[in-house]
């Protein structure tokens, strides 16, 4: 709505300033909100891992009414306990979850959860919630606004407080609907793929113990995004009890996996010290061995990582995670060499499993930079674009393949391979753009090659511009 007044008479202040603090507010109310999305930090990406993540998921997006082909899940570095899912109907564990739960079951029924969520298109829908919250927002910051102008300024002020506290209010009261329908379906989806619910239980036990911990008030969930863990398991354990796998137990051999990832997960983010503590040297399980072997890596000692993997090859030889760790340590002990044979074998027991095979192709480019022999610079070569071809979402591989081309000389594929590094990684679009120009200038028009690279030149020169656009907003 628009007032007209005389041009001479001067506007009050206060309006002049509303545009810049209703701005800043329902930037505050969406951070609050989009927080939890924003937190995440790198990614960790472990064959053994993504592969196991995939067979539990199966039937689990199945059951859902998902295509587990469209569906993605990943594991991202971070301490905390949790999981999201986001847009593109991806699943996201934090590396704290597992560390956490010392079953399969547990992490099967987060897993149902959270593909609840993506059924649901819970993050398509975000507005269903945000939109009314939003509304109430501004209009408090109008009424407020105008108060502010009329002179009265702590009724001005406590306007706008008690709305945002509206607002808030009502998203988390959405959220926690939405989380509690969530649940509901998770159970569900357990049942149909006849998958064992008590660890869904366990886990939210789990939650509650440390609630207590922390001292959350358990009588009162409503400042919360979610439901309070002992109201979910109120609500779960008549569904999850009604299903004919309740108390089933888990499925042993996706049970012996997970220990194995688990224990491997441990070793990798956890201190040498904690970890031979947690794994100390009479346990002889392929857990425990896993463990260690990372802690005894970390800890600069590749020989007594190489016995405890050595140990365990000599039960199954031709495992391909253990062959792929028996040759990162020998990588990344400067015995490069000696580290292409397990390689190759992990590649070909995979059936060129991309991750692995990313490793193998760094190992070859590592040869080929001491000894200077152009047929493992071709090896790597083909080993790294047969890797990117299945995978591309490896910037690391491109950072390899880009050395390949630099040795060759190759400036347009090394300006290529640069691009999709840049844009894989969110690298300075402008950075991109002009790998890429350099790469379709060289390129022979038409070739795959030459069309990648005008499609991340459009990409790159999109990005540059809304980086622009949201420069200029902020000043």
């Amino acid at each position: 709505m628009n007032m007209a007044r005389p041009i001479c008479m001067p506007a009050p202040t206060g309006l002049l300033r509303l545009p810049m603090l209703l701005a800043a507010l329902v930037m505050f109310v969406a951070a609050q909100i989009l927080a939890p999305a924003a937190r995440a930090q790198s990614l960790l990406r472990d064959a053994e891992t993504e592969a196991f993540f995939r067979d539990i998921g199966k039937p689990l997006m199945e059951a859902a009414g998902l295509d587990p082909r469209a569906v993605s899940i990943g594991l991202v570095g971070s301490p905390e306990i949790n999981a999201f899912a986001t847009l593109g109907q991806s699943v996201y564990f934090y590396s704290g979850l597992l560390v956490a739960a010392d079953d399969v079951l547990e992490v099967q029924g987060v897993l149902a959860h959270e593909l609840g969520h993506v059924a649901g298109g819970h993050a398509v829908r975000f507005n269903e919630g945000a939109g009314p919250a939003s509304n109430i927002s501004l209009l408090s910051l109008v009424v407020g606004a105008a108060l502010l102008a009329a002179g009265a300024g702590d009724a001005g002020l406590a306007a706008m407080m008690a709305g945002q506290q509206a607002a808030q209010g009502k998203y988390l009261a959405f959220s926690r609907e939405q989380e509690s329908r969530t649940d509901q379906a998770g159970a569900q989806y357990l049942a149909k793929a006849g998958v064992d619910g008590t660890g869904m239980i366990t886990f939210f036990k789990e939650l509650q113990g440390q609630e207590y911990r922390l001292a959350i008030p358990q009588d009162n969930s409503y400042n919360r995004t979610h439901p309070l863990s002992g109201e979910r398991i109120a609500a779960l354990e008549f569904v999850l009890k009604a299903s004919p796998y309740w108390g089933k137990g888990a499925d042993p051999a996706l049970q012996a996996r997970y220990q194995r990832l688990r224990a491997k997960l441990i070793g990798y983010v956890s201190e040498p010290r904690d970890t031979l503590k947690a794994y100390p040297l009479s346990n002889t399980t392929a857990p425990a061995r896993v463990a260690r072997a990372y802690a005894f890596h970390k800890m600069a000692e590749p020989d007594k990582a190489l016995a405890e993997v050595d140990a365990l090859l000599e039960r199954t030889p031709r495992d391909p995670y253990l062959l792929e760790m028996k040759g990162q340590i020998l990588l990344e002990s400067g015995r490069v060499d000696d580290a292409l044979p397990p390689l190759r074998a992990a590649v070909a027991a995979s059936s060129g499993e991309p991750l692995i095979a990313g490793m193998l192709g760094h190992a070859l480019v590592q040869s080929a930079e001491r000894s200077g022999n152009p047929a493992t610079f071709a090896e790597a070569e083909k080993v790294l674009r047969t890797a990117l071809a299945r995978d591309d979402d490896n910037p690391f591989a491109w950072l390899q393949l880009e050395t390949v081309y630099e040795r060759r000389g190759d400036k347009p594929r090394l300006a290529l391979a640069t691009a999709e590094r840049l844009t894989l990684t969110g690298g300075s679009p402008v950075a991109a753009l002009n790998a890429a120009t350099v790469a379709s200038n060289g390129l022979e028009q038409g070739t795959p090659e030459w069309i990648r690279a005008q499609d991340i030149m459009l990409l790159s020169r999109n990005r540059a511009e809304d980086e622009k656009r949201d420069k200029k907003g902020r000043r």
